[in-house]
């Protein structure tokens, strides 16, 4: 599945020097607005300890973790809804990503101005979010003056429902209510999921924080994020682009080490990919043999059937039966002949639902 997560923030926050960090990428990170015209693309490997232990295990001719891919995105300014810096073009790239990751500067740097020329998280914030609610708002307009007279003449009830879901959306958005705060069915999703609208997309913000304030991991700017965040049900992530940095260039065992210096568990990279698959709900599958150990991303909910057509079309439409063992049971019996020995492995139909951490071989007509 490609899945991809769109780091945007408004100039000199620390965004794309954090996309350089992230995906040990160097594009041009400099002092000044839209250093970044055209989104950059970077493909990063998802962190998972139980791939170092299928390695092991079945010592593969192959390893292949799965990917997540994050797109940085030109620094927006206010006004860009109405074409202001680079205006229409980034959000056009936002419409592209399954995810936002929304960048806050919360350090202060007199070497690093600030567009606004002072350090407020929230603003940012808001201006960034009423850029996206604006340009939502124009496409929500545009498809109610096409289709409103005929939901007016109308007694077709798919249209009465579409242009009904069209104003409370609309309303909503003039409240500066995100579409993805609202309760929406699953047919009201449906019907707008051709929209791409931005604020439709689940949305992380990342604090961007100085070295020392990591250590504690908030100073008064996070916690102003935080408060905002819960108004919102959304995720805060707290990362130092200096020391993200600074990661990047180390080894991972120069890494723990590092972070274990700071007194710090995680880098910002893997608190990042797993509050963006949570945030998605995203969830892990393997193969495993002596030919290759793989991890596949499936959608929490999918089928076996449908997990399988990741692999290849072929294994959802030929689907037969799923051999699956859990890793846990795997690490638990140390081996595939004691998982089978201890009655752990099982045969499952086209009615099965996926789990995180299933181990599979998949049987179906060639």
């Amino acid at each position: 599945m490609s899945l991809t997560a769109g780091i945007v923030g408004l100039p000199n926050v620390g965004k794309s020097t954090l996309f350089n960090a992230i995906t040990k990428q160097k594009i041009l990170a400099a002092n000044y607005p839209f250093a970044t015209i055209d989104p950059n693309v970077g493909i990063v490997t998802v962190p998972d300890e139980r791939l170092d232990f299928l390695n092991n295990l079945y010592e593969p001719k192959s390893l292949v973790p799965t990917t997540f891919e994050f797109t940085d995105i030109a620094g927006l300014v206010k006004g860009a809804s109405n074409g202001e810096g680079l205006g229409n073009k980034f959000l056009a790239h936002i419409r592209e990503v399954d995810a936002i990751v929304e960048v806050v500067r919360c350090f202060e740097d007199s070497n690093i101005t600030h567009v606004d020329g002072k350090i407020d998280p929230i603003r940012d914030i808001e201006t960034i979010n009423a850029e996206l609610a604006i340009a939502d708002l124009e496409v929500i307009e545009n498809r109610i003056n096409r289709i409103g007279k005929k939901a007016a003449m109308s007694k077709d009830k798919e249209t009465k429902f579409e242009i009904d879901l069209l104003n409370k959306i609309k309303e909503n958005l003039e409240k500066n209510v995100a579409i993805r705060q609202l309760q929406l069915s699953q047919d009201e999703q449906k019907l707008i999921k051709s929209f791409n609208l931005l604020t439709a997309k689940p949305i992380i913000y990342m604090a961007n924080i100085s070295e020392e304030d990591l250590i504690t991991g908030e100073n008064e700017y996070t916690k102003k994020v935080d408060e905002y965040a819960k108004t919102e049900d959304a995720k805060v992530i707290k990362v130092s682009a200096k020391i993200e940095s600074e990661l990047c260039d180390l080894t991972d065992e120069e890494k723990d080490i590092f972070l274990s210096d700071l007194g710090i568990k995680e880098g910002g990279l893997d608190k990042l990919i797993k509050a963006t698959y949570d945030l998605l709900g995203l969830a892990t599958y393997f193969t495993a043999g002596s030919d290759e150990v793989r991890a596949w991303t499936f959608k929490k909910g999918m089928k076996a059937p449908e997990c399988a057509g990741i692999i290849h079309t072929d294994f959802e439409k030929g689907f037969i039966k799923a051999e699956i063992m859990s890793f846990e049971d795997l690490k638990a019996q140390g081996n595939e002949k004691k998982v089978r020995e201890a009655g752990k492995m099982r045969l499952e139909g086209k009615e099965y639902v996926m789990q995180d951490g299933d181990i599979c071989y998949f049987k179906f007509n060639k």
